[in-house]
C-alpha cells in the first residue's frame, strides 16, 4: 500500500478572483452567446460550462466545427440574469439581488438560494419587471412554496405572461404553473371574478375551477384533493379560510 500524499490547497479567494476575471472576457472564448432582447454579445468557454453544468454539456454538446462557430441565441433570457449564472458557474458563488435573481439552468444548488431569496424579498419580487419575464419551469419552485409573503396565487391571471408565449400559445406554455394555483385561497367573488376572465381568456382548466368550488361548497379542504389549500406564509386569514381545515408549515 503506497503512503499517502500531501494534499495542498492554495488560497480559495485568488483562484475564484482568477475565475472570475475569465466572465464574459472574449480572451481565450471560444464560445459566444447572443443574449437577451437587445441581443447582447456575452463570451464564455465550453469546456468550463460543460462540466459545470448538464443544460450546457447538452447544448455545446457537438464539436465546432472549423472556422469561428456560430453564436448560440438565448432570446429569452435577460442579460444579467445570464450573467449572474455563468459567475456561479465559473466561482461557485454569485451575488443576488431583487433585479437580477437567477434563471438557474437546472442548477439545484443555484435555485434553491433563488427561491430562498425571493421568499425573503416576496413582495419586492412580485412588483419588479423579472418577476413577469421568469419562465414557467422558474415559477413553479415558487409556486410550490410556502414561505412567500404578501402574494395572491390570482397574480399569473393578471400579468405573468412567460416570454415564451411568443412562440407557443399561452395555455400551453403556462399548463404546469396552473396547476399549482391554490385557488380555493380565493374568496368566492374572486374565484367567480376568475372564472368568468377564465372563459373569455382560457388558461385555467375548467376542472380545477370546479375542485375549488367544490371546497367552498362543502367548506372541507380535504374534498378539493385536486387544488392545494395550505396556506402561505403571507396568506393573511380570511373568513372563508376557516371552513377549508387549512394548515399551515
Amino acid at each position: 500500500m503506497e503512503p499517502l500524499g500531501l494534499v495542498v490547497h492554495g488560497k480559495a479567494e485568488p483562484f475564484s478572483a482568477a475565475l472570475r476575471s475569465l466572465v464574459n472576457n472574449p480572451r481565450y472564448s471560444d464560445v459566444c452567446f447572443v443574449v437577451g432582447q437587445e441581443r447582447q454579445e456575452v463570451f464564455a468557454h465550453r469546456c468550463l460550462l460543460a462540466c459545470r453544468c448538464n443544460f450546457f454539456q447538452r447544448l455545446l454538446g457537438t464539436e465546432p466545427g472549423p472556422g469561428v462557430p456560430s453564436p448560440v441565441v438565448l432570446s429569452t433570457v435577460p442579460t444579467e440574469a445570464f450573467l449572474a449564472v455563468l459567475e456561479f458557474l465559473y466561482t461557485n458563488s454569485v451575488k443576488l439581488h431583487r433585479h437580477s435573481v437567477a434563471v438557474t439552468f437546472g442548477l439545484g444548488p443555484l435555485q434553491e438560494r433563488c427561491v430562498a431569496f425571493i421568499e425573503a424579498h416576496s413582495q419586492e419580487a412580485l412588483r419588479s419587471q423579472g418577476f413577469l419575464e421568469l419562465s414557467a419551469a422558474a415559477l413553479l419552485p415558487l409556486l410550490r412554496s410556502d414561505k412567500l409573503s404578501g402574494w395572491q396565487d390570482k397574480c399569473l391571471t393578471q400579468g405573468w405572461r412567460s416570454q415564451a408565449v411568443l412562440e407557443r400559445p399561452v395555455a400551453e406554455v403556462a399548463a404546469p404553473v396552473v396547476k399549482e394555483l391554490r385557488l380555493a385561497l380565493l374568496a368566492p367573488a374572486e374565484l367567480s371574478a376568475l372564472e368568468e376572465q377564465n372563459r373569455q381568456e382560457p388558461l385555467i382548466p375548467a376542472e380545477q375551477i370546479v375542485e375549488a368550488w367544490k371546497c367552498h361548497a362543502l367548506r372541507r379542504g380535504d374534498e378539493a384533493r385536486g387544488a392545494p389549500c395550505r396556506r402561505r406564509r403571507g396568506t393573511l386569514p380570511r373568513e372563508h379560510h376557516r371552513f377549508l381545515d387549512l394548515s399551515f408549515k
